[in-house]
Parts: C-alpha cells; sequence; structure tokens
C-alpha cells in the first residue's frame, strides 16, 4: 500500500460528509490526547485538542476543544474552521479551503489554500505530558497572512456535555498567553504561543451540534467558552505555534518538540524493524499499525511501582481493561520489537491479582476494579508465554510462577461469579445470574444480552493452553510437572464434548441453564488459533471452514451467524438498541488476526492467509485514519463503528500479519512454538517439551 492512502485532497476534504467522517487521534502515552475530524468539525464530545489524563492513565478531562483559525491575506478574510450549530446549519464552511489532509506518522496535516497563499497546520502531543502543539507554518504566499486563532476551552469528565450557562472561569493573562482555572479546585492549564499577540476573552459559545452523539442517542448538545484570541502575521516560511499544556512548565520550544516527536517515532519503527526481519519488506500499512500499536500503551504509575504500564482498550472512550490488555499485549509490544513493555505491563497486572483473578476494568474515577470476567486472568498465561517464548526470560517467568500457581489453586477450587473447574470433565464453567464475564459483555439495566452462563468455547480452549504452559513453565523452571500433564490432559479429553456433531462445528457453550447452545459464534476459532489446539486435524479444519462460510467478512468475523432468529446486521441506534446488538451480528474487527492464523493452520497456505487480512490497509484509510476499528456492520458494506481505534483489532492484525509473513524474532530469541501434530510439540530453542498426551 502506498503511504498516499493516508493522503487527501480536496475530492474528499471538500465534501463535508466524507471529511467530517475521518476521524484522527494523536496521543501522550499517559492516557491523554487530541482528536478531531478532517473537516475541523466536533462530532463527538470526545473531541478536543488536549484531553488530558489527570490521573494517568485516566481522569481523562476535556480542556481545549479546538481553535477557530481565520486567515487574511491580500485582502481576502477565509475560515479555516467550520462549527455544526444545534439547529443544524453549518457555518462558517472553512472545510472548503482545505486543499490537503494527510497523516505523517501519527501526526495530522492540514492545508489550507487562500488564493495563491498556502498554510499548513500540524497537530502532535509531547510524550509523557498533557501538552499538546499546534504548529501553523506559511508555506506559499506573495505576502504575509494575518492569522486570528479563537480558542475554545472547557473542563469537563470526557464523557459528558457542558452547558456554560452562569459559569465563570478564571482566564488571566500570562507570558506568552493566558491561564484558565475553571473553578477553584480544578487543575490550572494555559495556552500560550511563540509568536504574535493573545487577547484574554471571557464569552460562552452556546449550541454546537454534535452529530455522531446525536446518531448514538445521547446529548448532542454543547457549550464552549471563548477564553482568548491569538493573533500573528506570518512571512513565507514563517511559523508560529500554540501550546496547550496542562504541565507546570511546558515548552515553547515547538521546533525541539517536534523533532522529539518525530525522534520518538522513529525510534517505534527502528525497534520493530530489528526485531522482525519481515519488517523490511512490510507495505506500509503494517508500518503505520506499527505506530497506530503505541497510541494504546500507557503509564500506570502506582505508589508500589511507579514504571508500571497498562493498556487502552479503545479510543475515544474506553479506559485501561484487563481482558483488552492481556489480548493485545503480544501485538502491540513483542510483534513491535519491544518485549521491555510486555514485561512491565506483566508485572503491573501481578499486583492486581486477588482471589485468582485480574480485574477487567479500572474505572475511571479512581475507584476499586471490577473484577467480572473469567478470560482475563486466561488471557494472561498466553500473555506470559508469548513474552518468554520472544525472550526466553526465565527470571520473569520464576518470579511470577506463584503468581500463576494461585491462580490455578484459586480455579480449580472455585472462586467469584461461579468460575470453577469442574471435576467431571476438567473444563472451566462461569456465570451467575446478572454477570456478564466473557469478553461478550453488553448488559442493559439486569439484562445480559449474551450471558453465556456454563462452560464456553473460548474459555475451556483458553484454560486448557494456560495448563499447557504451566506444563512447559515448570520443565522450564525444573519444578513438578505431572499435576500440569494431568489437568491439561483431562480438560482436552473434556473439550471433545463440544463438538455438535449435527452441525460440523463446536457449541459455543455447553451444560448451560437451557443445554448446549448451537450458536455459531467466532469464539471457537480460538480452539484452532491458540498454540495448543485441543481439537484433532480434521475438527480443526471444519471449524475454521464453518466460520469461513458464515462469519468471515473483509474485516473480521461476525459475531453471530446471519439466519441466527437474534441477528442483527447493523449497529445503530440509542445505547439500548446497540448494546442489544454489540455481539449479536456485528464484525469484530480482532477475530480477523486469529482466524488468519487458524487458516495457515489447517490449510498451510500463507499466501491465502495474509489475503484475508488485506482489507485492513483500505479501511486505515475510512474511519479512524491510521488505525483499525472496534467493530463493523455484519451487513455489506460493512461499515465501521464503535471506537475508531481499538487495542485488539491492531494488535491481533498487526501479530497475525508477521507471523504468517514468516516474521522471527531477532537471532538467539525463540519463535513461536507449533504443535507439530496433536499432543506434541517440538520447542524452537532446541528442547524437547512435554506436552499432554493425546487422549
Amino acid at each position: 500500500m502506498s503511504t498516499a492512502i493516508l493522503d487527501w485532497g480536496r475530492e474528499i476534504c471538500g465534501n463535508l460528509a466524507t471529511a467530517e467522517s475521518r476521524e484522527w487521534l494523536c496521543t501522550n502515552g499517559i492516557g491523554g490526547y487530541a482528536s478531531g475530524t478532517a473537516s475541523g468539525l466536533l462530532t463527538r464530545r470526545y473531541h478536543g485538542l488536549l484531553i488530558a489524563a489527570l490521573k494517568p492513565p485516566l481522569g481523562r478531562t476535556v480542556l481545549v476543544t479546538k481553535l477557530d483559525e481565520t486567515a487574511e491575506y491580500d485582502g481576502l478574510r477565509r475560515p479555516l474552521f467550520a462549527n455544526r450549530w444545534a439547529d443544524g446549519t453549518v457555518d462558517p464552511h472553512g472545510y472548503r479551503n482545505i486543499e490537503r489532509f494527510r497523516l505523517e506518522g501519527t501526526t495530522p496535516v492540514w492545508t489550507y489554500a487562500c488564493a495563491d497563499a498556502l498554510l499548513e497546520k500540524r497537530v502532535w502531543m509531547e510524550p509523557g505530558a498533557n501538552t499538546t502543539y499546534v504548529r501553523y507554518r506559511l508555506r506559499r504566499g506573495r505576502g504575509p497572512v494575518g492569522l486570528e486563532l479563537k480558542a475554545l476551552v472547557d473542563y469537563r469528565d470526557y464523557h459528558a456535555t457542558t452547558r456554560g450557562n452562569d459559569w465563570q472561569m478564571a482566564v488571566e493573562p500570562v507570558p506568552k498567553g493566558i491561564r484558565v482555572t475553571a473553578f477553584p479546585e480544578a487543575q490550572p492549564f494555559v495556552l500560550l504561543a511563540d509568536g504574535g499577540e493573545v487577547l484574554p476573552a471571557h464569552a460562552w459559545y452556546h449550541g454546537f451540534d454534535l452529530a455522531a452523539e446525536r446518531e448514538r442517542g445521547l446529548d448532542s448538545r454543547e457549550d464552549h467558552l471563548h477564553a482568548g484570541t491569538f493573533r500573528a502575521i506570518l512571512h513565507p516560511d514563517e511559523a508560529v505555534t500554540v501550546v496547550l499544556s496542562a504541565e507546570a512548565s511546558p515548552s515553547l520550544d515547538a521546533e525541539a518538540a517536534w523533532q522529539r516527536r518525530q525522534r520518538y517515532e522513529k525510534e517505534l519503527l527502528a525497534a520493530w524493524a530489528k526485531g522482525w526481519p519481515a519488517a523490511e519488506n512490510a507495505p506500509a500499512w503494517i508500518r503505520q499499525l506499527v505506530l497506530a500499536a503505541d497510541q494504546f500503551i500507557v503509564r500506570r504509575p502506582l505508589s508500589d511501582d511507579p514504571d508500571g504500564m497498562s493498556v487502552i482498550a479503545g479510543y475515544h472512550w474506553f479506559g485501561d481493561w484487563g481482558r483488552d490488555t492481556m489480548i493485545s499485549l503480544p501485538g502491540l509490544s513483542i510483534s513491535t520489537g519491544r518485549p521491555e513493555v510486555a514485561k512491565r505491563i506483566l508485572t503491573t497486572f501481578a499486583l492486581f491479582v486477588d482471589q485468582g483473578m485480574l480485574p477487567n476494568q479500572f474505572p475511571d474515577a479512581g475507584e476499586a476494579p471490577g473484577y467480572n470476567t473469567v478470560d482475563a486472568t486466561l488471557w494472561y498465561f498466553e500473555a506470559i508465554r508469548a513474552y518468554h517464548a520472544a525472550t526466553g526470560d526465565d527470571a520473569l517467568l520464576e518470579q511470577l510462577f506463584p503468581v500463576l500457581e494461585e491462580i490455578v489453586r484459586w480455579h480449580r477450587n472455585g472462586t467469584r461469579y461461579g468460575i470453577a473447574v469442574d471435576p467431571d470433565d476438567g473444563l472451566l464453567r462461569s456465570g451467575e445470574p446478572g454477570v456478564q464475564l466473557t469478553w461478550m459483555d453488553a448488559k442493559i439495566g439486569d439484562w445480559v444480552v449474551t450471558p453465556r452462563t456454563g462452560k464456553a468455547v473460548e474459555i475451556s480452549a483458553l484454560w486448557y493452553n494456560a495448563l499447557c504452559a504451566m506444563l512447559d513453565f515448570a520443565g522450564r523452571l525444573g519444578r513438578p510437572a505431572d499435576e500440569w500433564e494431568a489437568l491439561a490432559t483431562k480438560a482436552r479429553t473434556g473439550f471433545a464434548r463440544f463438538w455438535n456433531e449435527t452441525a460440523g462445528y463446536c457449541f459455543d457453550v455447553i451444560d448451560g441453564p437451557e443445554g448446549d447452545d448451537p450458536a455459531l459464534r467466532p469464539n471457537q476459532i480460538l480452539a484452532v488459533s491458540l498454540p495448543e489446539s485441543p481439537r484433532p486435524p480434521d475438527r480443526q479444519r471444519q471449524v475454521v471452514d464453518a466460520c469461513a462460510r458464515h462469519l468471515l467478512t473483509a474485516f473480521g468475523l461476525r459475531s453471530l451467524a446471519p439466519g441466527h432468529p437474534q441477528y442483527q446486521g447493523r449497529y445503530g441506534g440509542g445505547p439500548r438498541e446497540r448494546d442489544a446488538a454489540y455481539h449479536q451480528g456485528p464484525v469484530w474487527g480482532w477475530f480477523l488476526g486469529p482466524f488468519a492464523l487458524a487458516h495457515l493452520r489447517v490449510h498451510k497456505d500463507p499466501q491465502a492467509a495474509l489475503a484475508f487480512l488485506e482489507p485492513m490497509a483500505h479501511h486505515l484509510a475510512d474511519y479512524g485514519v491510521g488505525s483499525i476499528a472496534e467493530i463493523f456492520d455484519g451487513d455489506p458494506p460493512f461499515t465501521p463503528r464503535g471506537c475508531i481505534a481499538q487495542a485488539w483489532s491492531v494488535s491481533e492484525t498487526l501479530r497475525a500479519w508477521l507471523e504468517i509473513a514468516g516474521g522471527a524474532l531477532r537471532p538467539g530469541a525463540a519463535g513461536r512454538r507449533e504443535s507439530s501434530r496433536p499432543g506434541r510439540a517440538v520447542s524452537m530453542r532446541g528442547r524437547p517439551e512435554r506436552h499432554p498426551k493425546t487422549p
């Protein structure tokens, strides 16, 4: 894919419908971000130039929403911004002056035309700081351009909306700009410029319309405070930069800040290229995913672990979730040549293990973590396995092995929400009325849409893989292994109960309150794509072929097969309608990677497997530019929905491409272990391994 796919002209920018449907994202590595649309219109409550993580990686607060720019040149006055108002009107139409919009790495860049003058704007964030830079440079002109920037600010939780009413913020002049204090207890933030003049102001602009929120059935009206106006005169090749920051002393050296941003992304790509020989011949869209992967990795400093790290599940509205973190970890860190990041995340989450479980969610407001997940903990085993396979780090394995032993003990004896091993078949059961424990976790009031109580197919596949990993870990550490072999063998034998002979694929859930569930969902593909499959080759092929026939789309697997009475092919409407449809048909992008890997496993055709991933190259240009969406409609044309950038969508696509393309870790490190036949595997580290006997 040419890099031009992330480079548009007036064919996109001059059309409001297309320009406002393409959203950009900049992040700072501590949970803060900046985001908006190519058109300049605010369409979501989550859009803004500075959404600061005041309690990293959460506490995200909208501070600066936008800069309304107007250019004056050769007697002409042109608005470069656009607003949609509560009555539906758009005024002004500054998007009509956008000559070009593109991404440079993860940095959005606009080029505006005013007669023969060209003005360039770019936005980026300082890594590790709640600071955004907005730089304007006059690229061409017969004379100077006068630039006026009206700064619109706020101070609210990023999930909320604002009504200005009589709210009086303190706006005071400081050298080079203004300081805003929304209320006495609020954290002050500054808006500074490295040139020109600034005039403080205090005027509420009422009635902005947020079209995406209106479409989602949510409050779509917003007010913003005009807190100041910046003015500058630019001569050809001159620039002015506005610095928006919640930090105590942000740097005003814009050129140095831009060099830091470029160096940061260059180092990300260098680490990836060093770790993966396949990187040399990777298409441009895969390189873009390497940069996108970094946007989800954040610091989570703790009192007893100041270097803690985590993963933001998705932008704009998700925090760091245990399940998403563990699924995403191999692709976001190991596949990008950054195993040290994986190590930090694994040790951070070890501190949160409680009653044998990892937390599902860290609430934004700082409450205690929630532990309503059965699979996050099981994905933790796979994340550790993948990390160790990549690094051979026995020291970390030694450190975490007691934690893993304790997790297994709790699961065998029973922990929260009915999670326990069934001694009769060795499989893991879970679920109680009113709770949602698997990744299909939509809940409306007291209604759990897809409860999946009983023994879910992917949970049992993950449990089997966890036991196989413990068998391997015990062998490496010289620990007794017979217990792990016995447990894994029993789970493998028990897994045969999932087979639905009539349908030719697996039940989604067995031993549920209403018996066995024959619904065809994507979960069973994990029983083939995970390192150790509990199914023989002929059954693996049938699972892959059933998913290919009924669930596969260009961008992932449907969450439910068409033809099922509960299938919904479009995701839309208000919160209730969307939650009811969430796992009842919409396509989930994160399953495309496991499907491609499972297809390779059973059909042995790398080129065919890679071809399943190629449509994502075009998707990078049509929603959250440079990243991959959370979900898509189940019916053609598979319109992207939900979060514009989702960690596991990016992670699993990137991981699968590198594994299928033949990428291997640098010499001396271990590669991914593959079973040579069911029940037996050979380590690529050169030592024979013990694995459960084939029943």
